[in-house]
């Protein structure tokens, strides 16, 4: 029988191994505003949202596997302390947290995580549902896509424009800034 000691030990070496499997295909999202107004970044189907001031940032953690990701700025928006209001673009059924996608007109940054078993990752900016903020969107492995106007060139303009698809390695981190 193993000494108490030793039972311990392989515990910790277990608990710690799986601490470090669950978040090891996470990517972190480091989200941006450099815009000179006041930014209320979205995400779905983890985040939610939150109020951005000039200059600050938000870091997010999305799990490996997370397909159909979104990520996308609202302007113009007020909330009372429930977290309800409303937004003038991008809201999300006037919540601060959001768990439906966004009103057009909005900026989308798109992605899917760990596709592919788990050795890539793709994403995209879209303009296909309007333009309301300039963004960019890039992976830790990846090109960085902006998108400064309505035709921007790096964004999705309509529906089938497979080219504006980017890929990355699998388990990268993205950056989105609002007014790149």
């Amino acid at each position: 029988m193993a000494s108490p000691a030793t039972s311990s030990a392989v515990l910790v070496v277990v608990l710690v191994a799986t601490l470090a499997a669950g978040t090891a295909n996470a990517a972190t999202f480091t989200i941006t505003n450099r815009c000179s107004f006041t930014v209320w970044p979205a995400a779905t189907p983890v985040g939610g949202g939150t109020q951005l001031n000039p200059g600050q940032t938000w870091t997010i953690n999305v799990p490996a596997g997370t397909s159909s990701g979104r990520v996308w700025g609202r302007t113009g928006c007020s909330f009372d302390g429930a977290g309800r209001g409303r937004c003038a673009t991008g809201d999300c059924g006037g919540a601060l947290s959001c768990r439906l996608s966004g009103q057009p007109p909005l900026t989308l940054a798109e992605f899917t995580l760990g596709t592919s078993g788990g050795n890539r990752d793709f994403y995209n900016l879209s303009v296909i549902d309007g333009y309301n903020v300039a963004m960019s969107f890039s992976c830790s492995s990846g090109v960085t896509l902006t998108c400064r106007e309505r035709s921007c060139p790096d964004a999705y303009q309509y529906p089938s424009d497979d080219s504006k698809l980017r890929s990355c390695n699998g388990n990268s981190n993205y950056r989105v800034v609002f007014c790149p």
